[in-house]
């Protein structure tokens, strides 16, 4: 099948990979001339595992191609998928300017029949606006169909997830379109859910906002362990193998970040506003994940007192291993509540330097772990890549002016930390002093 990929960022790069993997002949159109250049040398320009080498292969093998142009993007297509950004107002709201950009230059290069999908994450109805636009622009004569299908792409293992997800979703009001995205999703062997477009896009909103809330949950449920002295860890296993519940994003941490969790609840409680409804447990949702980050620099005060002048390094600035991605990552807040307390700030990460140093281009940046231990006062795991789970303690203690290490993703055994001499700060699994 002809498909077309209208955005070629994490979501649309990833789906247009992989349905050229999968057999099809696939065109990724972007406005941004550095970026297909760079994908056109075979070059990936963010970090996503298998990726690279997905895209390249496929484009030496002529399955996969890359363009500026929309007319030229979505000649040949029979499906063209929208994967452009909706990142969020200030009020919240997700801001769909370059979806309607995006539709009306697709409207006026419509040159037959075509299924037009949103796989953007968009509010409720976003459907509708779409189709209003494509009516608007499109030539007389010339039919097409709007359908919504959601991307559930977790950045880290996002060809695992195309390739083998746990459900399609498929929102469409006609029958032509429902057997042509069928027909297109057949050889995944996954399973399919047809809707309505209107319960597709709610379907998006409403699976990120309940997996935020399972995270917020668990992290107030780990304030109340180290109030009551119990182990969010066990807590966390037993709550988790009641099979309504699943131990998924039952993790008590600093947090959740990134680009979709953040955005989605945003928008999903903007939605609802708009609807008539005020959605205050994920307001509550929020809060609580903001405090998260706080709760960390009053772990550091309540073992180093004033932080002024104390040396902090964060260990982790992307929001989640296997990712260059810093879009609302904890490390941000981190960085700008240690500033207000003047403390000293040192950095590390596997592959999200670049990215993070674009914001904050003076901290000081190490390639090695240990460096950014010589002389600290407390060592932050903020994100857990696997590396932090097996660092040498002993070699750390010895580094340190002050053997602290608060850990904002239970990652350290606290018996181990205890047995090395450290002083030890978790979530929900008490101190150690």
């Amino acid at each position: 099948m002809n498909i077309s990929i209208i955005g070629s960022g994490h979501v649309g790069l990833v789906t247009g990979a992989c349905f050229a993997e999968l057999g099809n002949k696939v065109v990724c159109v972007d406005n941004d001339e550095k970026k297909i250049r760079s994908l056109k040398r075979g070059k990936v320009p963010f970090y996503e595992p298998g990726l690279e080498e997905l895209v390249r292969a496929n484009y030496e093998q002529g399955r996969l191609s890359f363009t500026t142009s929309i007319r030229e993007g979505i000649r040949d297509a029979e499906v063209v998928f929208i994967c452009v950004g909706t990142p969020s107002l200030p009020s919240g709201e997700a801001d769909l300017s370059a979806i309607e950009k995006v539709s009306r230059e697709i409207g006026k290069n419509l040159n037959g029949y075509k299924v037009i999908v949103e796989k953007s994450t968009v509010p409720v109805k976003t459907g509708e606006r779409v189709e209003k636009i494509l009516k608007g622009t499109a030539k007389e004569g010339i039919n097409f169909d709007v359908a919504s299908n959601p991307e559930f792409l977790r950045e880290g293992s996002a060809i695992k997830d195309f390739m083998h997800p746990d459900r399609v979703i498929i929102g469409v009001n006609s029958r032509k379109a429902s057997s042509i995205l069928l027909e297109l999703y057949e050889p995944l062997n996954a399973p399919i859910l047809i809707t309505d477009i209107k319960s597709a896009e709610l379907i998006k909103h409403a699976s990120n906002a309940f997996l935020a809330l399972k995270i917020s949950f668990i992290n107030a449920v780990a304030n109340i362990c180290d109030l009551a002295g119990a182990d969010i860890k066990k807590v966390a296993k037993g709550i988790g193998l009641d099979k309504r519940i699943g131990e998924s994003f039952l993790n008590a941490g600093i947090g959740y970040g990134g680009s979709c969790f953040p955005k989605d609840v945003s928008a999903f409680i903007h939605i609802a506003k708009e609807l008539g409804y005020t959605f205050h447990l994920l307001e509550e949702v929020e809060k609580i994940n903001r405090g998260q980050r706080v709760r960390v620099i009053e772990d550091l005060e309540s073992f180093l007192g004033n932080l002024e002048g104390k040396t902090i390094g964060l260990l982790g600035l992307s929001f989640k291993p296997f990712t260059d991605d810093i879009r609302e990552s904890p490390a941000i807040d981190l960085v700008n509540l240690l500033r207000e307390r003047k403390a000293i700030i040192r950095a590390h990460d596997p592959v999200a330097i670049p990215n993070f140093s674009r914001i904050f281009p003076n901290l000081s940046y190490f390639e090695d772990p240990y460096k950014i231990a010589e002389g600290a006062h407390a060592l932050v795991i903020v994100t857990d890549w696997p590396e932090y789970r097996y660092l040498n303690l002993k070699k750390l203690k010895n580094l340190m002016a002050y053997p602290l290490i608060v850990d904002g993703r239970n990652l350290l055994d606290p018996q181990r930390m205890k047995e090395t001499g450290f002083y030890y700060s978790s979530i929900g699994r008490g101190k150690i002093r």
